[in-house]
């Protein structure tokens, strides 16, 4: 054991002492956060930072009755539970991409099934995801960048692919940050966006003609 695992295990005995919120015991607790943060494990996924923030909430309450210093580090036990809500994340986040690239709507907002249309079996989504990327940031045709909400030059249909569909903003985040209305956003989207989406769909046999 090293001696700075020596020593975290001697804080969070220490901080264990006191009752929970006690000055003394969150003292020695920030001690142990500032040392064990730089042991955790990183990524750059999106939801990383969630996925952190429920590590420490889960180290404030288990520290004291669910950390065994037999079994490890104070590192290892987080960087455990951490991985572990990753997983959870990731998970999701596939679960909610595949549910709307299942359901993509046409210009009268009916469904497409993205899923059962596709024309050779390809049932992987994250592949269709990255194309789909990959397409509209290219916009080869220049017709995606050219398209955009009258009076608001800066709301194209690639900007609305891209942080809409593919990083899952939400219309009020686009709202406050283009000041452009809900309603007006979507029926852009709507109308001029997703047709062009579809016909990219069909055009990579993803949805059926």
């Amino acid at each position: 054991m090293s001696d700075i695992d020596v020593q975290l295990r001697e804080w969070v005995t220490e901080a264990c002492r006191h009752p929970p919120g006690s000055p003394a015991r969150q003292r020695h607790l920030t001690k142990v956060i500032r040392v064990v943060s730089s042991k955790l494990w990183r990524e750059s996924a999106a939801y990383y930072q969630d996925a952190l923030q429920q590590t420490w909430v889960y180290f404030c309450k288990n520290i004291c009755n669910g950390y065994d210093p037999n079994l490890g580090s104070v590192a290892t036990w987080l960087n455990a539970y951490l991985k572990r809500r990753l997983q959870d994340f990731y998970i999701d986040l596939q679960k909610r991409r595949s549910s709307e690239v299942s359901a993509w709507q046409d210009r009268d907002g009916e469904a497409i099934d993205m899923i059962d249309g596709l024309a050779d079996q390809r049932g992987d989504v994250e592949p269709i995801w990255e194309k789909v990327k990959a397409w509209a940031e290219a916009d080869a045709t220049g017709e995606l960048s050219r398209l955009h909400i009258e009076g608001y030059p800066q709301v194209t249909c690639q900007v609305l692919i891209l942080r809409r569909l593919l990083s899952e903003t939400s219309w009020k985040a686009l709202s406050q940050e283009y000041g452009v209305p809900i309603p007006t956003l979507s029926s852009f989207y709507r109308r001029q966006c997703m047709p062009r989406l579809r016909k990219f769909g069909e055009s990579e046999g993803y949805v059926n003609s």
